[in-house]
C-alpha cells in the first residue's frame, strides 16, 4: 500500500466517524429519542424530561464527551459493577501506554525508519506514492547502530507496561456482587379490528389477549404438575456458613470423580437453567461437538482471510480477474480497493463470530450466564489473535505455516518478515475500526426498529435495556494491544491511529455504560486475569520479533541482548498469577470465617434464609403471575 491510499482511507473513514458523532449528538437531544440513547436511564427514573423545543436541539454538541469524562471509578463501579470497572481499565492502562509507544514511535523510530536508505533514495517530493514499507523497520541498514533506538524502546515499553499491570492489577480491586431491581408497568388499549384497524368491530385487546393467555396458562400449568413429579440428578445445597459451603465444594464427594461434581452456585439471577441438570457426559459430548464445529468454523474464515489478503494486492486482483484491469488502474479505485476495502469486509465478516461464540459457549453446559460470557470471551480472543492477526499475516505463505509446524526455531525469522510485510494492511484495519466504533454509539439499528415500530405497528414495545457484550468487546480491544505493541518496533505509524481508537473507545464506551447498558450479572474482575495474560502474551510476542528482526539486519549482539526480556517477563508474570489470580477465584478462609462470625450477630440473617428456600426455583416451575389489568379508564375518547 503507498502512502495516498492510506490517506484516502483514513480520509473516508474519519469523515464517517465525524458524521455519525454529529448525528449522535442531535439525534440523543429528540424526546422521542430517549429510550434509544438512554434506555438505562429511564428505566432508573433519572431521565431528564425534554425541555422546550429550541433550535439547540437540531445543532450538533458535545456535551456528551464531558458527561462521559468527568464520572470517577467508584461512580462507575456503582453503576456497573466491578466488571465495569475492570473494562475501563482497559482503555486507560492501554492510553497511558500507547501515549508513551506514540511519542517514542513517532519522534523517534519512525523518522530512523524514514531516513534508512535500505529500499530506496530519499526523494521527499514525491512523498503520497511511496510505499508504507519505507516507514517500517525494513528500510533501515542491515548492521546499523540506528537499530540500536529500536531496542532501547523494547526494554522501555516492557518495563513501562509490568509497571503499570503490577499498579492497575487485582491487589486493588476487590468484589462485590451488583443486585438491581427492574419495575415493569403496563398499559390498556382498546382497538378497532379490520381494515387498517378503521373499520369493523371494535374489540378489546386487553381481554381478548388475557383469555388466550388463560388458555396457554392452563396448558403450562398441566406440563408442570407432571414435571414437578420427576426428579433430576442435581440440586443447589445451601450451607449455614460460608466455611462449611467453601470446605464441601473443594471436597471430593465420591471415589469416581465425574459422579458427583460440586460447582460453586451462581447469583439467583445468573442461573442459566437449561443445563442445570445435564451429567459430565453429556457436557463431555457437547465440548467434542463444539471442537468439530469450530474446526469448520476456522476452515471457513481461513477462506474469507485468504480473499482479504488478495484484495491488498493490485497484481493478484488483476491476474484473477482480467475483466477489472482498466477498472483497477483508476487511481481513487485503486486506492479504496486496496486501502479501504479489505479491512471493511473483514470487520463486516468478524462482526458474525460473537454470535456463534456465544452460541458455541452456551452448549458446553455451563450453569451460569456469567460463565458463558467469559468462555465466550477466551474463545473470541483466540479467535482475535490466532485468525484475524496470525492468518492475516501468514496466509500469503504456505511455506511458512507448514516451517512452523515441523521446525519452530525459524518461528522468530519468520515472523520477522511476515509481519512487517502486513503494517499497510493493518493500519487500515484500524482506521476502519473509528467507522465501526461511532456506528455503534449511533445504535442504528435499535433507531430504526423504533421508527418502524412507532409508525407503522400498533402494540407498545416494551422498554430494551441492553447489557455490555463483554465477550465480543473485551477481545476486539485487547487485538489493539497486540497490533499496538507488535508493530511498535516495526511500524511506529500505526501507533497514532491505534491512540485515536482507544480515546474515541474510552469516551464512547463510558457513554454507553452510564446511559445505554445495565449489568444483568457480575463476574465479581474475573476478567481481568484475560486481560493480563493477553498482555504478557502481546509482550513476549515483540521480544520474539524483534529477536528475529535483528537477526536479519545483522546484529546479532541486540537479538542475544534482547532474550532477557521474554525471560523476565515470564517471571514477572508466573509472580502475578500466584499473587494476585487466587483472589479472582477464592476467598481465603480467614475472610470467611470473619464474615461467618459477623452474620451470628446480624438479624437480617434469618430472613437471608428464608428467602433462600426460593431464591433458586427454576422460573419454568414458578407460578405464572400476570400484572394486574383492571383498569376503569379504558372507554375511548372518541366513539
Amino acid at each position: 500500500m503507498i502512502v495516498s491510499a492510506l490517506l484516502t482511507s483514513v480520509g473516508i473513514n474519519l469523515g464517517i466517524s465525524v458524521l455519525f458523532f454529529a448525528l449522535y449528538s442531535v439525534l440523543r437531544k429528540q424526546p422521542c429519542n430517549i429510550k434509544i440513547y438512554a434506555p438505562r436511564l429511564v428505566a432508573e427514573g433519572r431521565a431528564q424530561a425534554p425541555g422546550r423545543f429550541s433550535i439547540e436541539t437540531l445543532l450538533p454538541s458535545a456535551g456528551w464527551v464531558r458527561k462521559a469524562w468527568q464520572p470517577t471509578e467508584e461512580d462507575l463501579y456503582n453503576s456497573c459493577g466491578l466488571d465495569g470497572v475492570v473494562f475501563d481499565r482497559i482503555f486507560s492502562f492501554s492510553l497511558k501506554v500507547f501515549s508513551l509507544a506514540a511519542i517514542i514511535g513517532v519522534f523517534v523510530l519512525l523518522p530512523v525508519n524514514y531516513l534508512g536508505d535500505h529500499l530506496r533514495d530519499i526523494d521527499f517530493s514525491d512523498l503520497p506514492n511511496k510505499s508504507l514499507d519505507l516507514f517500517t523497520i525494513s528500510n533501515v541498514n542491515d548492521g546499523s547502530n540506528w537499530l540500536w533506538c529500536h531496542f532501547s524502546a523494547a526494554y522501555i515499553i516492557t518495563g513501562v507496561m509490568c509497571y503499570l499491570l503490577y499498579a492497575t492489577d487485582a491487589e486493588n480491586i476487590y468484589r462485590k456482587l451488583t443486585h438491581l431491581k427492574s419495575i415493569a408497568s403496563s398499559s390498556r388499549n382498546q382497538n378497532r379490528s379490520g381494515f387498517f384497524g378503521l373499520f369493523g368491530k371494535r374489540v378489546d385487546l386487553v381481554h381478548n389477549y388475557s383469555k388466550k393467555l388463560e388458555d396457554i396458562e392452563q396448558n403450562v400449568r398441566l406440563v408442570q404438575s407432571d414435571s414437578r413429579g420427576e426428579e433430576v440428578p442435581a440440586a443447589f445445597v445451601s450451607f449455614k456458613s460460608r466455611y462449611g459451603a467453601a470446605k464441601a465444594l473443594h471436597i471430593q464427594q465420591s471415589v469416581n470423580p465425574t459422579e458427583w461434581v460440586t460447582e460453586q452456585a451462581p447469583e439467583p439471577h445468573d442461573v442459566y437453567w437449561p443445563f442445570f441438570s445435564t451429567s459430565f457426559m453429556q457436557r463431555w459430548i457437547s465440548k467434542l461437538i463444539i471442537l468439530a464445529a469450530s474446526v469448520l468454523l476456522i476452515i471457513l474464515f481461513l477462506l474469507v482471510v485468504g480473499i482479504v489478503q488478495s484484495l491488498t494486492y493490485l497484481e493478484q486482483l488483476e491476474a484473477l480477474f482480467p475483466f477489472l484491469g482498466k477498472i483497477l488502474k483508476i487511481t481513487v479505485v485503486s486506492q479504496i480497493v486496496t486501502g479501504y476495502l479489505p479491512s471493511l469486509i473483514l470487520h463486516l465478516v468478524a462482526a458474525l463470530i460473537p454470535p456463534i461464540m456465544k452460541l458455541f459457549s452456551a452448549m458446553q453446559g455451563y450453569i451460569a450466564l456469567s460463565e458463558i460470557e467469559r468462555s465466550a470471551c477466551n474463545k473470541m480472543l483466540l479467535f482475535t489473535i490466532w485468525f484475524l492477526f496470525f492468518a492475516n499475516v501468514l496466509t500469503g505463505s504456505v511455506t511458512s505455516q507448514i516451517q512452523l509446524l515441523f521446525d519452530p526455531k525459524t518461528i522468530p525469522l519468520i515472523l520477522a518478515v511476515s509481519v512487517p510485510a502486513q503494517a499497510s494492511f493493518f493500519i487500515a484495519y484500524v482506521v476502519t475500526s473509528w467507522t465501526s466504533l461511532s456506528w455503534a454509539l449511533n445504535r442504528t439499528i435499535p433507531l430504526i426498529s423504533d421508527l418502524v415500530t412507532r409508525h407503522f405497528s400498533k402494540s407498545k414495545d416494551e422498554l430494551d435495556i441492553p447489557s455490555i457484550p463483554y465477550h465480543s468487546e473485551i477481545p476486539r480491544i485487547l487485538l489493539f494491544v497486540l497490533l499496538g505493541l507488535t508493530y511498535f518496533l516495526l511500524a511506529p505509524m500505526i501507533l497514532p491511529f491505534i491512540l485515536i481508537f482507544f480515546c474515541m473507545g474510552y469516551i464512547i464506551y463510558r457513554n454507553q455504560l452510564f446511559d445505554v447498558y445495565q449489568p444483568k450479572y457480575d463476574t465479581g474482575g474475573r476478567f481481568w486475569p484475560v486481560v493480563h495474560n493477553s498482555m504478557i502474551f502481546s509482550l513476549v510476542l515483540m521480544h520474539v520479533i524483534a529477536f528475529g528482526i535483528f537477526g536479519l539486519k545483522k546484529l546479532p549482539l541486540a537479538s542475544g541482548l534482547i532474550v532477557p526480556l521474554p525471560v523476565l517477563t515470564f517471571l514477572f508474570n508466573d509472580y502475578c498469577r500466584k499473587r494476585f489470580l487466587p483472589v479472582f477465584n477464592n476467598f481465603s478462609a480467614e475472610t470467611l470465617i470473619k464474615k461467618d462470625r459477623e452474620d451470628l450477630n446480624d438479624p437480617a440473617m434469618d430472613e437471608f434464609f428464608d428467602k433462600l428456600v426460593t431464591a433458586y426455583r427454576d422460573p419454568a416451575l414458578m407460578p405464572i403471575r400476570r400484572l394486574n389489568l383492571n383498569d376503569d379508564h379504558s372507554s375511548p375518547l372518541l366513539s
